[in-house]
């Protein structure tokens, strides 16, 4: 078990070292078994945060994600947190100016996060395979950037997919009705 940690830590500072030292604008840390977002990155990526625009932490075993990485990495235009144990976004995701792209598919989000409905920014929310059963429809109608908005696999309220169709001028994907069974 021990060996198999210091390979995850060793492939984390790995692909750290790699963003930093060639000062590319991504910083890809999907699949490598992260519980938390390691503190020891903040300050071994100090000098190329402002540079980061996307970010992939999909497929780790994150519980909640930080207002500090938030705050940190200010000018994503991207994030990807899918395939994760998320069931909240902290309220300084509303801080995030540039980001127009966000998925959140295969979380454990039993409502919709609604600070996402502040990024005015956004123009792609991916929330598909989580367990939301209501949509703030009113919040959303009021998001000029948003295109698409993935809500598959949710079990999706009725009554939202009725006030839905009139009210957003974007994409919505949601996962056909189930029919009624016969009594």
């Amino acid at each position: 078990m021990q060996k198999r940690m210091g390979e995850a830590v060793a492939r984390v500072a790995r692909k750290v070292n790699e963003t930093v030292e060639n000062k590319t604008d991504s910083l890809d840390l999907a699949n490598c078994k992260l519980m938390t977002f390691p503190v020891g990155i903040y300050k071994a990526m100090r000098s190329v945060t402002e540079g980061i625009h996307s970010i992939s932490l999909a497929n780790n075993e994150l519980k909640s994600i930080t207002g500090r990485f938030i705050t940190t990495f200010s000018q994503l235009r991207e994030l990807n947190l899918s395939g994760n144990y998320l069931h909240r976004l902290p309220e300084e995701v509303t801080s995030l100016m540039h980001l127009q792209a966000i998925n959140l598919s295969r979380n454990r989000f039993r409502r919709f996060p609604e600070p996402l409905a502040a990024v005015a920014t956004l123009e792609t929310i991916d929330l598909e395979e989580n367990e939301i059963t209501e949509v703030p429809v009113e919040k959303l109608a009021t998001m000029a950037a948003l295109r698409s908005l993935n809500l598959q696999a949710n079990p999706v309220a009725p009554e939202v997919r009725l006030l839905v169709r009139p009210l957003v001028p974007f994409d919505l994907l949601l996962s056909p009705e189930k029919p009624l069974p016969k009594a």
